[in-house]
């Protein structure tokens, strides 16, 4: 294997980081509602930072099967969106120091990534490694959002109850470097936010503040969600609009409270999709869909 160290260029200039938490926030996976970028753009935008170290994206990402996207206009092309993998240096509410790791899963040599991130892990003294994303569930919009919680120790998320037992899912880069830190001694966690499979398409907050107030509460670090629970509430506010006037698509929401409640009660029954018995979440109905599209379309 080449040298690891060379899929990424670090910063000469490092800041005084103590033994910080390293959070990752990688688009390319599941992320049902656009929670985990949600969250990973709010820290950005909200938080004092900058970046330490970007990765050699041409080494790690197929273009043709997820090809960028160009701006056109007229006779010429004016902009490129280049993908992108940078790690940066930010700094809480409380001014701790952490770092989050942004932007897109690598496609291609994964166990030398993995290598990569280990290095970079043990020569920056990260205490703990956080991975966050989201899934679709079904469940209500109505509930408070649950978090999916899995870590190389028990230790590193009690409190956290098991919202399902054994399943073999398609791998994810998040989930493998994980795996790997577990078997070198080093403690990392995930969290998977549920996002309401009726709003899987929608860009959903409450999903995006429950990570980080799951990132907070096993970190100690003071991560700020005030602007997401305000655009969720908002969110909110406009589905019980839309559902206001559509028996059919509030009929189905009060079967999934009754499903939800009665799992959170007894822990015996799959929320990951919704069960036979219940409508999927095409039969919502025209008003809840068009809602849905048009949130989507805005959200672009």
């Amino acid at each position: 294997m080449r040298d690891p160290r060379e899929l990424y260029q670090l910063d000469g200039q490092l800041p005084e980081l103590g033994r910080p938490v390293l959070l990752h926030a990688l688009h390319g996976f599941v992320d049902a509602g656009n929670a985990g970028r949600l969250a990973r753009e709010h820290l950005v935008d909200v938080l004092e930072g900058q970046v330490l170290a970007e990765f050699d994206i041409d080494e790690l990402f197929d273009y043709r099967a997820r090809r960028p996207l160009m701006r056109f206009n007229a006779d010429h092309w004016e902009h490129y969106d280049a993908p992108k993998l940078t790690l940066h240096s930010l700094r809480d509410d409380d001014g701790t120091p952490f770092l989050l790791l942004a932007g897109a899963e690598p496609d291609l040599q994964w166990e030398r990534f993995v290598a990569a991130m280990t290095g970079l892990i043990e020569d920056l003294g990260v205490r703990t490694t956080i991975g966050i994303h989201a899934i679709p569930m079904a469940v209500p919009h109505t509930r408070p959002a649950g978090v999916t919680a899995h870590a190389t120790r028990p230790e590193l998320i009690a409190g956290h109850e098991p919202w399902f037992q054994r399943v073999q899912v398609p791998a994810s880069m998040t989930n493998l470097l994980e795996f790997r830190l577990g078997q070198v001694g080093h403690d990392a966690i995930g969290f998977a936010a549920h996002v309401p499979n009726y709003l899987a398409e929608a860009d959903y907050q409450p999903a995006a503040e429950a990570l980080l107030g799951s990132v907070s509460r096993s970190t100690g670090l003071l991560l700020p969600t005030d602007g997401l629970r305000v655009a969720g509430e908002q969110m909110r506010l406009e589905v019980e609009r839309q559902l206001a006037n559509n028996e059919q698509a509030e009929s189905v929401v009060r079967a999934l409270e009754e499903q939800y409640d009665a799992f959170t009660r007894g822990r015996s029954t799959s929320l990951l999709s919704a069960t036979p018995e219940l409508p999927t979440a095409d039969e919502l109905g025209a008003e809840l869909e068009r809602f849905l599209a048009e949130h989507h379309r805005d959200s672009e």
